[in-house]
């Protein structure tokens, strides 16, 4: 009977995962039934890895703008648009060296956060409408620059890089050899690291503050599984795509600031309670100014990942949906102060099946984006009516 309970306890808790699971299942057994191939398909893992990467990220940096408060960035689309846009006249305009295109479009991203993040943190305007007005901005730039034309720029050898994969060359049984062994030590690694952190709060919490032991195995367990599933269908292709080890490289690094260092507290506790959390010496204004400075400088990077992805620099505005629907999907609380970069990417992953699912089915754009629509509804009013529940 415990062991149920905890299980009861622990899908509570890993909604996101649960709701995950159940759209892979879903969808796999439809479209084994209708004949249309497989989620599971190597290529189709490794294709949905390299186009939705960008979508983690600027969901990292969303999540951040959340945790102060519920503030949003609606700008991120357009900002990304722009600064694709601004790629093409640093590369075939102007020229410039591959390598200062990319300096000047962290600086110019960067600069975009200082922008916004002034006029929400300083002066005080609401982070929806100064994003709402910064959406209008970007995007007219990008026009602008493009002339509503599709740009191609890339140079041959930066597009190269970021499509290529590692190991680089090799047969497919030295390929997957390498594959399986990098999953073998993640695993190991994310079990020492889980359970060094259990016994530290076990040390200083007690064990009736913990998670159950039930629980803490099965997440060893999935997560486990996890890894080396995914370390086997890349293995199956051509390897790691670059993108997938600079994606995990930066998950990684996020999810260590934001639960291991003090700034990163710093914007649960201001999302909690920002008087609280002033009145306790946290200055909030620079907090929230971090956030947006932050979420520019996560644009620049998702932009620079779409230009080599797709080649080409566009006004389109698609981002942004997505980039919210992972962070709601994904355990982000409305109201801030709640949520983890872990949640954001299995949020991702949820947003990247639901939207690959429909598109393998023969489901077009429109309804597709109907569909979008309602998952962030309908995940944002789960957050609010359990916040409820538990203010009751």
């Amino acid at each position: 009977m415990i062991g149920v309970t905890a299980i009861k306890k622990s899908m509570k808790k890993h909604s996101a995962v649960v709701a995950l699971v159940f759209v892979i299942l879903v969808f796999q057994t439809m479209l084994i039934a209708s004949g249309h191939g497989s989620l599971f398909n190597p290529m189709n893992i490794s294709n949905l890895i390299k186009q939705n990467a960008y979508v983690v990220i600027l969901a990292i940096g969303m999540l951040i703008c959340i945790l102060t408060g519920g503030n949003i960035d609606l700008s991120v689309g357009s900002s990304v648009g722009m600064l694709t846009a601004l790629a093409s006249v640093f590369m075939v305009n102007m020229e410039l060296n591959v390598f200062l295109s990319i300096f000047l479009l962290l600086f110019t991203g960067i600069m975009i956060g200082i922008w916004q993040g002034f006029w929400i943190a300083f002066v005080r305007i609401p982070a929806f409408i100064v994003t709402l007005t910064g959406m209008f901005m970007w995007r007219g730039i990008s026009l602008l620059l493009l002339r509503g034309q599709t740009v191609s720029m890339v140079p041959d050898t930066y597009l190269g890089f970021l499509n290529s994969f590692v190991p680089s060359t090799g047969a497919s049984s030295m390929i997957m050899t390498v594959c399986l062994g990098t999953g073998i030590v993640f695993c190991l690694v994310f079990i020492a690291v889980s359970a060094l952190g259990r016994m530290r709060r076990i040390k200083m919490a007690g064990i009736f503050l913990m998670e159950s032991r039930i629980g803490f195995l099965l997440k060893m367990a999935a997560g486990s599984l996890i890894i080396m599933l995914v370390c086997y269908i890349l293995g199956l292709t051509r390897g790691f795509p670059v993108v997938f080890i600079f994606l995990v490289m930066i998950v990684l690094a996020y999810s260590f600031f934001t639960q291991k260092t003090v700034p990163g507290r710093y914007l649960y506790a201001m999302g909690g309670n920002e008087k609280a959390a002033r009145l306790s010496g946290v200055n909030t204004n620079k907090v929230l100014f971090f956030a947006y400075v932050n979420m520019g400088f996560l644009t620049a990077v998702a932009a620079i990942l779409t230009i080599g992805r797709f080649n080409s620099a566009s006004s389109a505005d698609e981002p942004l949906i997505n980039t919210l629907g992972a962070c709601y999907v994904g355990g982000a609380s409305a109201y801030g102060g709640v949520g983890t970069v872990s949640g954001v990417v299995v949020g991702s992953v949820f947003m990247a099946l639901l939207n690959n699912g429909m598109s393998m089915m023969g489901v077009t754009t429109n309804w597709q984006r109907v569909v979008q629509g309602l998952v962030l509804l309908f995940a944002i009013a789960l957050d609010i009516t359990f916040k409820k529940r538990s203010r009751r």
